[in-house]
This record gives C-alpha cells, structure tokens and sequence, in this order.
C-alpha cells in the first residue's frame, strides 16, 4: 500500500489509514471500496476485514524511510478525517509528515469540515506546514460548500479534486485556491462527464491563474476515455 501508482498527479501512495464509509454520491461507486471488498474474508490477505476503517500504526514511519523526494497521496484507500480516526492517530501522521519535509503530501478529504477545524487548531500559532498540500474533493454543486472550507483551513496550498465530476459545478470561487484536478468516473456503471462541465472548470481556472489538471474522461475502465481535452493534455501543478 505504498510505492508506485497509477494515479497520474501524484507518485506514490501512503495509507496509514484503509477503509471508509459512504457519505455523498460522489462515494457511490468508489474504486477503494471495490478493490478491497473483494478480499473480505480472505484468511490472511491484507483486506480481510474488506473496507472497514483499519489504523495501521506500523506505516507511521514509512515516509520517513524514503530517501527520494516524491510527491505522496495520503490514504488513496482512505480518508483521515473519517470519524473513526481519533485526532491522536491525525496527530501522528501530521507528525510524520512535518518530519518528512523531502517529501510533498497531497492530503485530500470529503469531511472538509473536521480538516479545517483540526488544521487550524494545530496551526493556531505557527505557519502551516509547506510540505502538506490541503485538498477536497467536489463532485456536485450541494458539495461546493467544502471549497469554502479548504478557503479557511491554513494551508500552503489548497487542492480541489473535482473527481468523479457528476454535473456542472457552475461559478466557483477559487480565491485562495492553488490547483485545481478534474476528471470522470471509471468502472462498472461509471456515470458520464459532460465535455462542457470539463470546459467550464478550464476556463475558471484559467482566468483566475490557477494551475489545471485533467485526469481522465472515465469509463468502464480508467484509460478508456483517454486524458485529452479539446485536443491536448493539461498536466499543470502548483508552483509552490
């Protein structure tokens, strides 16, 4: 549950945390959920216990191990805000990840609320952290309030991951707002992206000067739709 991935905007995962629960549409379908209910009740296999919530204390240190800067997904299996994830374990992998400064950490969260209320106590008296990038994700118009959150929580920079995008999300907001992911659902029954949906959060983007990153199109599988969008690639990142 660390090393590679084929997730295009990072380049590796770390999953101190497996398991989680539904709570939005953009949950539905959800690909972690999926590939871990497979092995529940297999003896032995590392899901055994499917997608329940698991801490698993002995990857803590992991990060630490790892000589080579690299830019880290926390918990692609996961979510660290859940709330089965006390704030003494949060406390650790902040810990972690503050020690780990070679590294970039990509956190991202649907329980926007419980991010910012945490970060900011932490960072109550003292400058966030520059390695750990703070992110949500949005995938409706009824989740857009999350981005108004990431807006207040301290952070070096602030990601959305408008994935899987189920509708046109309208005006946003991106003041404060450093980069910005979009892309469409993949696997069986993946609900359709709409080309103008994609178009529309370009443009925002690009008139507010925020770096802009196209995922996918989605599909039965990931690659099916390919990566291009009005006839190229958006691959931008933040340059912080």
């Amino acid at each position: 549950m660390a090393g590679t991935t084929a997730i295009e905007w990072t380049e590796t995962t770390w999953n101190p945390v497996t398991g989680c629960s539904k709570i939005t549409p953009g949950c539905d379908r959800c690909y972690a959920e999926r590939m871990a209910e497979r092995f529940r009740g297999v003896p032995g296999h590392h899901f055994e216990q499917g997608f329940s919530v698991i801490l698993r204390e002995k990857r803590l240190n992991q990060p630490l191990q790892w000589r080579r800067p690299r830019r880290v997904f926390v918990n692609s299996m996961s979510d660290l805000f859940h709330k089965s994830v006390h704030n003494g374990f949060i406390d650790s992998v902040f810990e972690t990840m503050e020690r780990a400064k070679q590294h970039t950490f990509q956190l991202l969260t649907k329980r926007s609320g419980r991010m910012r209320r945490y970060v900011s106590k932490r960072y109550a008296n003292c400058a966030p952290a520059p390695n750990i990038w703070m992110g949500v994700s949005v995938e409706d118009r009824a989740r857009v309030c999350r981005i108004r959150h990431l807006q207040n929580t301290p952070g070096h920079v602030r990601f959305l991951s408008v994935e899987p995008l189920l509708e046109d999300l309208g005006v946003l907001d991106l003041s404060g707002i450093h980069w910005v992911i979009v892309g469409g659902e993949s696997g069986p029954g993946a609900r359709k992206m709409e080309e103008s949906w994609v178009v529309g959060i370009r443009d925002q983007c690009a008139g507010a000067q925020v770096p802009f990153f196209f995922k996918q199109w989605g599909g039965r599988t990931a690659k099916a739709g390919g990566r291009s969008l009005e006839g190229r690639t958006y691959e931008e990142y933040p340059d912080r």
